[in-house]
């Protein structure tokens, strides 16, 4: 049975290259790809170290949890009338303002 399918020989759309060209782009290809395999730095695998986790502790354990100066120096805050500065007041005043209001996000989940 015939069908109406014909199939054609395209012309040829691509020109080939010749043999010397074709060595030429593949010694360029590996030259790059040689350079490019020197650049790159070793990859460094991720390492965690609980050495410094024993000392921690015991500065930890060794500072008071109530340190009198920090307290001292709340104090004065507290008690200084110029503090907070105004320059200070404006700036987290204006966070406030520009942050977004976050009010209405749990509802809409």
């Amino acid at each position: 049975m015939k069908t109406g399918l014909t199939v054609t020989t395209p012309t040829l759309m691509i020109q080939s290259t010749s043999l010397s060209d074709a060595a030429g782009r593949a010694q360029a290809l590996q030259s790059t790809l040689v350079s490019q395999a020197g650049a790159r730095t070793p990859v460094k695998s991720d390492s965690l170290s609980t050495t410094g986790i024993d000392q921690l502790r015991a500065a930890l354990k060794s500072s008071p949890e109530i340190r009198p100066e920090v307290v001292a120096r709340g104090r004065a805050l507290a008690a200084d009338p110029e503090y907070p500065s105004l320059q200070i007041i404006r700036h987290i005043s204006a966070q406030f303002v520009n942050s977004p209001d976050l009010s209405n996000v749990a509802s809409e989940s």
